[in-house]
């Protein structure tokens, strides 16, 4: 409750509390000033400016979170969020799910190795967007003071949330309208993004997060060929440095040259996806 803030305009969130034991299972964080509500379900807060605009993209995740829900209140919100969503949305509940398995199968890629090393082992507050199922939060939490995980998915969060560290939690939120206010960190991540989220705007607003001194590691493929759902101006390895030292950073000396990680991702038992994965460390001037 002293970090998040409301992803609308930025104020200080209150809090309803309808089951609790050791963690907060079911209730509501609200925003007096904007009038608005964020439902707590198993014990993720879903940060998401309009909760029925999230459910319409996920409509099987939104029976199962009715399914889940013990409180009538809670029940209830869910059921009327629902109830206005409008018919012929594709759902990407079970892709979700399904991208959430892959990733805990994969948690051990000689990937991931890489990245931890670029992190170093600072003190400190980070925040990770994108955090998918937590393999990389979970590492900063070890040496960190406070860390932060958001991601859009609620199956990814659901397994992240396993963990039980004290200095780490994780919410469901857009990285472009993050819950945060104006905080900033000493480390903030965002691993494979750019093709999901515009990278000029994605760059602008974690720039805004990153204390004077602090880390900037991106990384990613550059799968920018995903038709409809491709973004509108991709960026790649020269001009993503080009933009991060337009906005302040120096590029670490081992990632100023595009780097050509291997990240094999195990789908089943018959199919690997295979990448060669760029990697950007900037440290804000």
């Amino acid at each position: 409750m002293r970090h998040i803030r409301c992803v609308r305009c930025g104020k200080k969130l209150s809090l309803e509390v309808l089951r609790q034991d050791a963690e907060i299972r079911e209730g509501f964080l609200f925003c007096e000033f904007c009038n608005l509500r964020f439902p707590i379900v198993g014990k993720i807060p879903i940060l998401w400016d309009d909760f029925s605009s999230y459910l319409s993209n996920r409509p099987r995740l939104g029976g199962t979170l009715y399914t889940k829900t013990v409180s009538p209140k809670l029940k209830l919100y869910i059921k009327s969020s629902l109830g206005v969503i409008k018919k012929g949305h594709a759902d990407a509940s079970l892709v979700e799910k399904r991208w959430s398995s892959i990733y805990e199968r994969n948690k051990k890629s000689a990937f991931y190795g890489v990245i931890k090393k670029s992190l170093g082992s600072a003190s400190g507050t980070a925040l990770e967007h994108g955090c998918s199922i937590g393999i990389i939060t979970s590492h900063l939490a070890k040496s960190r003071r406070l860390v932060f995980g958001i991601d859009k998915s609620y199956y990814a969060i659901e397994v992240a949330k396993k963990s039980d560290s004290e200095n780490l939690d994780y919410f469901v939120a857009d990285s472009l309208s993050q819950p945060f206010g104006k905080a900033k960190f000493d480390s903030v991540i965002g691993l494979n993004l750019f093709e999901i989220i515009e990278p000029k705007l994605l760059l602008k607003s974690l720039a805004r997060q990153v204390e004077k001194g602090g880390l900037l590691v991106l990384s990613d493929p550059y799968d920018f060929e995903r038709g409809e759902k491709s973004v509108r101006e991709p960026l790649h390895a020269e001009s993503v440095r080009g933009e991060l030292t337009r906005l302040g950073f120096s590029i670490s000396k081992q990632t100023r040259k595009p780097q050509f990680l291997p990240w094999n991702l195990n789908l089943h038992q018959r199919a690997t996806l295979q990448y060669k994965v760029d990697l950007v460390v900037g440290k804000k001037r």
